[in-house]
């Protein structure tokens, strides 16, 4: 169990993201203004719960158990939330899109540490959940029909951003496991200084491209 630590870390991470993504696109459900978007955004928060079941079962399969792997993250991921709880429907799905999407490139960053069958797992659990299609779509049409939501959604998505990579540090630094993934070890080598950087500037540059679907371009 031990040499799996730092893959049950960044498994766990992972998964605590993927059932914090269900409970609250499933709640912005519930905001939704038509029928047609509350049932676009279930559809999205049930994959991020099949996605949730298939890391808990990969931890399991390490000897290790998911509430276990999840629990070192529920205090920093809840806080995320907390500083950055949406005023409103179309705030949430930019944070579900925006902000979701820097913890998405973080952790798939990460992965390339890991061995093939866990990286293959996480490519596919990160993948597009349906938010492109559903919650940009969704921003897009409330922009199109009132051009003045761009500057306070791009603002909402800039506070994101900051959040989000500062969040995704800190739990990176404060967990020895995703720590020596990144960075590596005697016997296992990470990323150097220089890659790290060009980690963070490929981050930025998915950031802005989720943008410019949104119609956000900064």
């Amino acid at each position: 169990m031990a040499a799996h630590a730092p893959v049950v870390d960044l498994l766990g991470a992972l998964a605590y993201g993927e059932l914090t993504a269900f409970s609250r696109l499933a709640g912005d459900a519930e905001l939704a203004p038509s029928l047609a978007d509350k049932v676009a955004l279930a559809q999205v928060a049930a994959t991020e719960f099949r996605h949730y079941e298939a890391l808990a079962e990969r931890i399991e399969q390490l000897g290790a158990e998911p509430q276990e792997a999840m629990a070192p993250f529920c205090a920093p991921v809840d806080a995320f939330h907390d500083r950055t709880a949406p005023n409103d429907w179309l705030e949430g799905l930019v944070k579900a899109y925006v902000g979701d999407g820097i913890a998405t490139d973080f952790y798939r960053e990460i992965s390339a540490f890991v061995d093939d069958e866990t990286r293959v797992l996480v490519h596919r659990v990160l993948e597009d959940a349906g938010h492109t299609e559903v919650v940009a779509g969704a921003v897009r049409a409330a922009v199109d029909r009132d051009p003045r939501l761009a500057g306070r959604l791009a603002l909402w998505a800039r506070r994101l951003v900051g959040e989000a990579l500062s969040q995704a540090q800190r739990v990176a630094v404060d967990r020895d496991g995703l720590a020596a993934l990144l960075v590596g070890t005697e016997d296992q080598p990470g990323a150097d200084l220089a890659e790290i950087g060009h980690m963070f500037a490929r981050i930025m540059d998915r950031h802005g491209e989720r943008m410019k679907v949104l119609g956000l371009a900064q």
